[in-house]
């Protein structure tokens, strides 16, 4: 049956419940049809899609479908329903950097007028320039030179409904006000933001998020921690455990560039669906994904998920980057208060800047970089973590390279950091290493890694037997596709 609607799934009980927050998405791969809601639908589709094939295995004889054929043919199905009636987001055409001796200019070009305010936030200091959704049409946008207030800018969307600017500063900034030109001269709208020097101390006097936002993003985390109660679940579904997996990055973070021109937020993305399939396969594990689409997800929501599902494992996918472009190979990082080594160390502080990045509200506990503190409590949580992490390097040596020094590293990650849910961050390989990048882009290279992954999961929890030395020793993925 061809995918036309989530709608329909949902109603023929092949998909279980999704709910949909204000910081997110994240999706139930278990039976019983319920509500749904805000959910992206390419993504939701693949996932649906891979439910009901999964499902279908034990109902009769059907044509085995890979999840590269899965994900092609819901592409394929989103395409020819585009001219379906739906809402037509504003463009955003273009975007560029005018240096002044008394100023900086931004300009942004538009489709269409839209609401846009700005606000700058310090440690380190920053201009955000929010807006509601758009799409983005920019075609490699000039970049600044770096001599003037602007060091650098990104740009992407930050929550449902909710698109932005960043704008990274290399002094402190007076921010005009938004001027909005009409349309002329075959232009579209633009809206005009001066940036003039001031002071630390008078940028910090008017820096900080806007009292209606900090409370959006408030009840945004109060959501994440309390979804699977408001959905009618317990947390646990006939007794599978439960596993979370959740793709680093998203959205206006789009995290390391590969050498090839590979994003990290996008093949994260792509290997977390594949590791939802294989476990579905093995039917023996409920799945959530923290994000399902091109959307970024602030760390410590990523951590809420995990816990209000009252997870077993989570396990957040990343790739890494290394000025030696020589060093290659996949690692895994379990929690840490320091790090196993100066490079981890270095590695944790890089990954907890996300929300940094993204312009996520940092205030009191919410800081990415407060000090991880280990108690008792969680020792027992770091000795299962550590265990999953070795069972899955036994494994994925089989299907990738991995590190050659040390590939088991620990550090001060801040997604790892739930009391009470064993986690591990696996670091795919580097994108900065012409090889691993090359392989990346592989389907077969990805499945090969999503079925360690899962074969690793199956062990932790008592579902396979540990892989034994005779299969180690096979030959590894040798990059031919």
């Amino acid at each position: 049956m061809a995918i036309t609607h989530i709608g329909q799934i949902a109603r023929l009980g092949l998909i279980a419940p999704y709910t949909g927050r204000i910081g997110g998405m994240f999706l139930c791969l278990a039976g019983g049809p319920q509500m749904y809601r805000n959910m992206s639908l390419v993504g939701a589709a693949v996932l649906c899609a891979l439910v009901g094939a999964a499902q279908a295995q034990g109902a009769g004889p059907v044509r085995s479908e890979s999840v590269d054929d899965v994900i092609a043919r819901v592409i394929r199905e989103a395409a020819s329903a585009e001219n379906a009636p739906r809402s037509v987001l504003p463009v955003v055409m273009g975007a560029r950097i005018g240096e002044h001796e008394d100023r900086t200019r931004f300009v942004v070009e538009l489709s269409d007028p839209i609401n846009i305010r700005t606000f700058s936030l310090s440690n380190p200091n920053r201009v955000v320039v929010d807006m509601p959704a758009v799409q983005w049409r920019l075609d490699g946008p000039p970049r600044p030179s770096g001599l003037g207030s602007v060091r650098s800018y990104r740009y992407g969307l930050f929550r449902p409904g909710n698109s932005r600017f960043i704008i990274d500063l290399n002094r402190p900034v007076i921010v005009s006000s938004p001027l909005v030109i009409p349309p002329e001269g075959g232009s579209g709208y633009r809206v005009v933001i001066d940036l003039s020097p001031t002071t630390q101390t008078r940028f910090d006097e008017t820096a900080g998020w806007p009292a209606d936002l900090r409370a959006r993003e408030s009840q945004a985390e109060r959501l994440a921690a309390v979804a699977p109660a408001s959905s009618g679940q317990t947390g646990r579904v006939a007794q599978k455990r439960i596993v979370v997996i959740d793709p680093g990055h998203g959205g206006i973070d789009s995290g390391t560039n590969g050498t090839n021109g590979l994003m990290e937020k996008d093949l994260v993305l792509d290997e977390a669906i594949r590791l939802a399939h294989a476990l579905m396969q093995a039917g023996a594990c409920t799945v959530h994904l923290t994000r399902d689409s091109d959307i970024y997800i602030p760390l410590r929501e990523r951590r809420d998920i995990a816990r209000s599902w009252h997870a077993d494992l989570f396990i957040s996918l990343h790739a890494d980057s290394n000025p030696d472009r020589s060093v290659r190979g996949l690692s895994v990082y379990t929690l840490s208060e320091s790090g196993s080594d100066r490079e981890a160390a270095a590695l944790a502080r890089k990954e907890n800047q996300s929300d940094v990045i993204a312009g996520v509200d940092l205030g009191g506990e919410n800081s990415a970089v407060a000090p991880i503190l280990i108690d008792l409590e969680q020792r027992d949580t770091l000795n299962r973590s550590s265990r999953f992490a070795l069972g899955a390097l036994a494994r994925l040596k089989v299907a990738t390279d991995v590190l050659l020094r040390d590939p088991h590293r620990s550090a001060a990650f801040a997604v790892l950091k739930a009391p009470d849910v064993p986690a591990v961050l696996i670091e795919l390989g580097y994108l900065s290493n012409a090889e691993d990048a090359a392989q990346m882009v592989l389907p077969r290279w990805r499945n090969a890694v999503a079925d360690a992954i899962a074969g690793a999961v199956d062990e932790q929890f008592h579902l396979r037997p540990a892989i034994d030395d005779a299969t180690a020793s096979t030959a590894k993925f040798t990059g031919q596709e």
